[in-house]
């Protein structure tokens, strides 16, 4: 099922991308899609929409492209979802678009790298406990890509930061954005204790936005001794629903410290992190 464009100019790609994805549920199933719920009955209990509804709006995105799925069951068969690269490309799309509505609607409009804890975004954080992290692999400053989980270690820090400023230099106004400092320290403090945390068999991952290349440099001047994951395409930010915000032409990820058991489950997270060395050893004892 696609419906028509919404404008008769056949070069108009906003028009045509509309005339795919125009419908707001059409979003939130991309949007859950990538937040791992890849089954009909998740999807519906998620959107809280009918059925029919929701089979009408999946058959849309299978015709556009966007998904695909395959049986898991016979008699009766049941699919599964999973986005497409042409749907995982919309993930920017989802996370501008949650960055706008915290910013504009969420909130009053302000630059932010961070948020109060009675805030949308930090209540959006918490509920993450309890629940499931997908599968993601990222680029990492190991060369190699990396399980944002290590399901061979008994947890995993994954702490999100918004950028380093070595090599690359931070965007003018940096230090005015609320929150957006201090990315260099914790990464130092973490790889302070890197050892602490290896010994009682906790993996360490930091993710940005920033590209591998300027993680590894960023990395290897300043010794820093756990792997840096990069989440350039936005992928992890879409699956967890991250809060970000925009600064230098790019979406930052705001910081953020998650605890994850082996089974792939959020079991802490701490949201605002108002002070760097304290989150550090909340980390190290939580997980």
């Amino acid at each position: 099922m696609r419906r028509s464009s919404f404008s008769p100019e056949p070069d108009c790609a906003i028009a045509q991308s509309l005339g795919v994805i125009g419908d707001g549920w059409e979003l939130l199933i991309v949007r859950d899609l990538a937040r791992g719920l890849d089954r009909f009955d998740q999807l519906a209990a998620s959107l809280n929409i009918s059925r029919k509804v929701l089979t009408e709006r999946l058959t849309g995105l299978l015709d556009s492209g966007i998904a695909e799925r395959s049986a898991y069951q016979d008699r009766p068969t049941r699919y599964s979802y999973r986005l497409t690269p042409r749907g995982r490309a919309l993930l920017p799309v989802l996370v501008a678009l949650q960055d706008w509505g915290d910013r504009w609607l969420l909130g009053d409009g302000s630059l932010t790298g961070t948020n109060a804890a009675g805030e949308p975004p930090a209540h959006r954080i918490h509920q993450l406990v309890g629940h499931r992290v997908p599968e993601i692999a990222l680029p990492a400053t190991s060369g190699e890509a990396l399980d944002v989980v290590d399901e061979n270690k008994k947890a995993t820090v994954l702490f999100g930061y918004p950028a380093t400023g070595r090599p690359t230099p931070l965007p003018d106004g940096w230090s005015d954005i609320a929150g957006a400092s201090g990315c260099t320290l914790e990464n130092r403090l973490f790889g302070a204790k890197y050892d602490d945390f290896v010994a009682q068999g906790i993996a360490v991952r930091g993710v940005s936005t920033q590209r591998t290349d300027e993680q590894r440099a960023f990395a290897a001047a300043e010794e820093i001794p756990h792997p840096l994951l990069s989440d350039v395409e936005l992928e992890l930010a879409a699956a967890l629903r991250l809060p970000t915000f925009r600064a230098g032409g790019y979406e930052r990820l705001k910081r953020v410290v998650l605890v994850l058991g082996p089974d792939r489950v959020v079991r802490a997270v701490r949201y605002p992190v108002t002070d760097i060395a304290e989150v550090v050893d909340w980390a190290l004892t939580t997980a």
